[in-house]
């Protein structure tokens, strides 16, 4: 599974398998995980574990790297 590197503790990433879905991006910490869509705007799809400040986090993680995440996405889905 690709990893995206970003700053903070959440690792990002894909499966390859999930080619046919709308973009989005797994993320994962501590056995905790949580999936959120990229488009039209982030957005929160799932969460195993995350409190809501972590889960806040997050999100303003992805909005602040959101045309990086898509481009990675499109690169390597392409």
């Amino acid at each position: 599974m690709p990893t995206i590197p970003l700053d903070g503790p959440f690792r990002f990433y894909f499966y390859p398998a999930d080619r046919n879905e709308p973009r989005h991006v797994h993320v994962e910490r501590d056995g905790k995980e949580a999936k959120f869509w990229l488009d039209p705007s982030p957005r929160q799809a799932y969460n195993h574990g995350f409190r809501g400040g972590e889960r806040r986090q997050i999100l303003k993680i992805i909005r602040a790297n959101i045309d990086r995440k898509r481009g990675e996405w499109n690169a390597f889905f392409a």
